[in-house]
């Protein structure tokens, strides 16, 4: 007799070839497979929600990062939570949820490396490990309170603000007291942030005179940035960064679908002029401050202090048309693919 777990078939992507500009159907294949079966310490997980992030994108390159570069062939790497099919791990059990870079799959076999145990959360949905804790949770606490240092009535501006990671952030900034404001890429990502999360000023860069808003907004300069796009919109802070200012360096999304592309700073030497501290950093680094973090935004959102918003594509075949979606700013919050 044939046992269940034989009769079922994983799908997935698997990375084909190096590109550059939009991710494109071709950059990857679509194979259906057969299930290898679950031997003593291994789990069968099934992927639930897969997290679409920008950096996936970096991971596509051709050169190391600070993970290695995707070769052909591979399951294309993804962070995704799933749930425990089949155990025969002293660790898993049937039913747990579970995070990891489990890939753009259905099934994964695993051997329990790298695998978290998800906690329940009472009042929050398995979603919110990705919406507003998880990785995403982890780069907005520790880039804004352990690098940007920001203090009670200083200005924090944020680009990508209405992003998964950039709309935590500026909450966040209000929490510690600052003047927070946001740059978008459309009128109602802009309303977004001022009438719901409280910023305090927005900019639709696509429409505004990004150097002269920010002026207006930001008329005694700005203390801390917290850069999750590079390019023009780093340099024109720079322009008006205070002394002892902190850059913290989160992502270069401007550059990350044209690597080749020239990019000088006219206002470059505002980092020596005016003391400036620029920083990049990755979450993964830091996975001991993980606790805490999320303990913080846990409380800020039952206190009704910090809001997350989910952008859920449905289907796992439709992961490479939705992912573009982080590079024309048509995502609406934490972008995520429902995979089962």
């Amino acid at each position: 007799m044939v046992s269940e777990q034989n009769q079922l078939k994983n799908v997935k992507w698997t990375f084909r070839n190096h590109s550059v500009g939009m991710i494109a159907e071709n950059d990857f294949q679509w194979v259906e497979e057969k299930l290898a079966p679950v031997r003593a310490g291994e789990v069968l997980v099934r992927n639930l929600y897969l997290s679409l992030d920008p950096t996936n994108r970096v991971w596509m390159g051709e050169k190391d990062t600070y993970m290695p570069a995707l070769k052909e062939g591979e399951v294309m790497r993804g962070l995704a939570i799933g749930v425990v099919e089949k155990s025969n791990h002293p660790a898993f059990k049937a039913g747990d949820a579970v995070q990891g870079l489990l890939g753009w799959q259905k099934y994964l076999v695993s051997t329990g490396e790298g695998l978290i145990t998800l906690p329940q959360l009472p009042g929050l949905p398995l979603e919110a490990h990705f919406g507003m804790l998880g990785h995403i949770g982890l780069t907005a606490h520790y880039g804004l309170l352990h690098i940007g240092k920001p203090k009670p009535g200083e200005t924090v501006v944020v680009s990508a603000a209405a992003g998964a990671v950039g709309s935590l952030t500026g909450q966040i900034a209000k929490i510690k007291g600052c003047r927070v404001i946001g740059t978008a890429g459309s009128d109602e990502k802009c309303r977004y942030l001022t009438q719901e999360l409280g910023f305090d000023g927005a900019i639709n860069y696509k429409k505004e005179p990004l150097a002269e808003r920010l002026r207006e907004l930001c008329p005694r300069g700005i203390d801390v940035y917290f850069d999750n796009v590079g390019g023009t919109t780093l340099d024109a802070v720079l322009d008006q960064i205070n002394d002892f200012g902190r850059i913290v360096a989160c992502g270069m999304i401007s550059a990350y679908n044209a690597p080749d592309a020239p990019f000088t700073s006219r206002h470059m030497v505002n980092i020596v002029v005016r003391r400036v501290l620029m920083q990049g950093f990755v979450c993964l680094d830091h996975p001991e401050y993980a606790p805490g973090a999320y303990q913080d935004l846990i409380n800020w959102h039952l206190a009704g202090k910090l809001k997350y918003r989910l952008d859920v594509v449905e289907g796992l075949e439709n992961a490479v048309t939705a992912i573009n979606k982080l590079f024309t700013g048509a995502n609406q919050g934490k972008l995520l693919v429902k995979v089962s």
